[in-house]
C-alpha cells in the first residue's frame, strides 16, 4: 500500500508530535508497505534522541486504523525482549487514554536511538566483502533467532529500518512488524539484507526508492550474488538466495540455518588469517636505486621457494576444510516423514567426509565423534552453531540451551546433542561435564542423525550433578549415532536452562 500525502501533521524536520514531546530531527526512511515513517527525534522531557516509527493514515479508514493498532500491539509485546541486535521499545502511543495524536497519525512507536549510520549509506559506494558482510549480519541474525524462540516477530525486512552501530553491528533500529508479518518474513529479510550487502541490490518487493532491484532469471527467481560478482563465496551466495525461496525443498526457513553458514564463513576467515605472510630474510636495507647488477643468491632463492610451498600447502588445507564444511551443509537430503532438525557442526577430529577405509577395531577408551549437532523435534534448535563446543576437549567452552520460561514439555518435549561417529561403536559410558545440576538426560542410540525420536532407543537415564557425571550405558548394538537427550532443564521458575561443557564417550571392551 502506498501512502498518500500527509495533511495537517507536523511530519517535517523541526515539527513536534506526541502532545509536543517529540521534535523531529531527520527522516530515516519510509516503509510504504504499512505507511510507516521512520524518524530520528528529540525527547523534550528526557532530553535524549529516540527513534520514532510513525504510522500514518486516515482515522476514518477503519481498516488502516486496525492495521496500525495491530502493529502497535505487536511492538508492545516485543518491549520485554532485549538484545544488542534490536533497539529497545520504550513507549507506544495510540489514540485514547489521555493521549492526543496529531491528525493523520494513527500510532507512534518510540525506541531508543541507535548511534551509527544508515544501512543504505553503508553500501552507497558499492557492495561489501564477504567477511565484512558476515560480521555485520551475525548480531542481527542472533537477535531474530532469539525473538523467534520467544514467540516474537521483529519485522526486520526493510533496509531503512536497519542501522549500523558504531562498533560494526547491524541493528533493527525501528521496531514495529507489519500486522501480517510472520517469522518467515524475518528470515526472508535476513536473506535480503545479506543480498544487499553482497550486491547493493534489494531482493524483496516494495523496497526503498533509489535502491536497485535485484535482477531475476528466466524463471523469475532472483539471481545469485555470485552470478553478479564472482568473488562472492558460493556458500554465502547460496544462503542469501535460498532464504528468499518459499519452496519446501531447498529453501532456508530458519535464521539458525543462516547463522550456521555465517559462523562457518567467520571460522574459515579466522583460519586463513592465521597463515603467516612470507618473510623475506634478505629484506630491503633501505636502498631504493642501485647501479649494481643484482646478485643471484641461490640460498635466498631456495628459502623463498620453500616459504611459497608452505604457504600453498596451508592455503590448500584451508580450502579443503571449507569445502568439506560446505558439502556437508548443502548436500543433505531434505528429511522425509517429519523427522527433527539436526544441525551438524564438525568436531576437532576429522570425520567421515572423505570416506576412508574402515579402521581396525579400536581398544577401550575415549572415542571422539566425527560430528555433533543439535537435535530438535520442533525444528528450532538452540544455539545450533555452538554444538561443537561440547566435544572440543575444552571444558571452558559450553553449549547451552535457550532460557525457557516454562520447563519441558510446555514448549517442546526436550532437546539434545546428536553425536555421529566415523564407524559403528559400542560404548560403555558417557561422561557429561555440566554446571547445570538437576538436568535430567537420556542416552539414546539412533539409526540416523535425523531419526524421529520414537525410533531411537533409550539405553540409560541420569540426573546430572554440578561437575562431571559418568553415565554407565546398558547393552546395545554398535551404532554410529548417539543422542544425549535433555528431558528436564536445570533451574526453576522462569529460568530453565542447561549447559554442557564437555561430552566424553568411552568405548566398551
Amino acid at each position: 500500500m502506498s501512502s498518500g500525502p500527509i495533511q495537517n501533521t507536523s511530519l517535517v524536520p523541526g515539527g513536534v508530535i506526541g502532545d509536543g514531546r517529540y521534535r523531529l530531527l531527520a527522516q530515516s526512511g519510509v516503509d510504504r508497505r504499512c505507511d510507516a515513517h521512520l524518524w530520528r527525534a528529540r525527547d523534550g522531557q528526557l532530553n535524549r534522541d529516540v527513534a520514532l516509527t510513525v504510522l500514518v493514515g486516515d482515522p476514518a479508514d477503519h481498516a488502516a486504523a486496525a492495521r496500525a493498532k495491530r502493529t502497535a500491539e505487536r511492538a508492545m509485546h516485543a518491549a520485554s525482549f532485549t538484545h544488542p541486535g534490536v533497539s529497545r521499545v520504550i513507549d507506544v502511543l495510540t489514540p485514547g487514554a489521555g493521549i492526543r495524536l496529531d491528525e493523520g497519525i494513527l500510532a507512534v512507536i518510540v525506541a531508543e536511538w541507535t548511534q551509527g549510520t544508515d544501512l543504505l549509506d553503508l553500501i552507497a559506494e558499492g557492495p561489501l566483502p564477504a567477511g565484512a558482510a558476515t560480521r555485520l549480519l551475525e548480531p542481527l541474525g542472533a537477535a531474530i533467532e532469539g525473538a523467534h524462540h520467544a514467540g516474537l516477530v521483529l519485522g526486520a525486512d526493510h533496509p531503512q529500518r536497519i542501522r549500523v552501530t558504531s562498533d560494526g553491528r547491524l541493528r533493527l533500529a525501528f521496531p514495529g512488524p507489519r500486522p501480517e508479518a510472520i517469522a518467515r518474513d524475518d528470515v526472508k529479510g535476513l536473506g535480503a539484507i545479506l543480498y544487499l550487502l553482497l550486491t547493493g541490490k534489494w531482493a524483496l518487493p516494495n523496497g526503498p526508492d533509489g535502491v536497485p532491484v535485484a535482477p531475476t532469471g528466466p524463471d523469475g527467481s532472483v539471481l545469485a550474488p555470485s552470478a553478479l560478482h564472482p568473488y562472492v563465496p558460493h556458500e554465502l551466495s547460496s544462503v542469501a538466495v535460498r532464504s528468499l525461496e518459499d519452496t519446501s525443498v531447498g529453501g532456508i526457513r530458519t535464521s539458525a540455518a543462516i547463522l550456521q553458514v555465517l559462523d562457518q564463513i567467520s571460522r574459515s576467515e579466522a583460519q586463513t588469517a592465521l597463515i603467516k605472510p612470507v618473510q623475506d630474510d634478505q629484506a630491503d636495507d633501505g636502498a631504493v636505486w642501485t647501479t649494481q647488477r643484482p646478485v643471484r643468491d641461490k640460498d635466498h632463492k631456495r628459502k623463498l621457494m620453500i616459504s611459497v610451498a608452505v604457504l600453498a600447502v596451508a592455503t590448500l588445507a584451508v580450502v579443503v576444510w571449507l569445502g568439506v564444511q560446505i558439502v556437508s551443509f548443502f548436500s543433505d537430503e531434505p528429511s522425509r516423514g517429519g523427522g527433527p532438525t539436526v544441525v551438524i557442526g564438525q568436531s576437532t577430529t576429522p570425520g567421515q567426509s572423505g570416506q576412508p577405509a574402515p579402521p581396525p577395531p579400536q581398544p577401550a577408551g575415549p572415542v571422539q565423534p566425527a560430528s555433533v549437532g543439535v537435535y530438535d523435534v520442533t525444528n528450532q534448535p538452540d544455539n545450533a552453531t555452538r554444538a561443537n563446543r561440547a566435544v572440543d576437549n575444552n571444558p571452558t567452552t559450553v553449549w547451552q540451551t535457550e532460557n525457557y520460561f516454562q520447563p519441558f514439555p510446555a514448549l517442546k518435549p526436550g532437546i539434545g546433542l546428536m553425536a555421529g561417529f566415523a564407524e559403528p561403536v559400542k560404548l560403555s559410558s558417557v561422561t557429561i561435564t555440566s554446571p547445570s545440576e538437576g538436568t535430567v538426560v537420556e542416552i539414546r542410540v539412533a539409526g540416523a542423525p535425523n531419526a524421529p525420536l520414537p525410533e531411537t532407543k533409550v539405553i540409560a537415564t541420569a540426573t546430572l550433578s554440578a561437575g562431571q557425571t559418568q553415565i554407565q550405558l546398558g547393552d546395545h548394538e554398535p551404532t554410529q549415532h548417539v543422542l544425549v537427550w535433555i528431558t528436564k532443564l536445570g533451574g526453576s521458575g522462569k529460568n530453565n536452562r542447561s549447559e554442557v561443557a564437555e561430552l566424553v564417550y568411552t568405548r566398551a571392551q
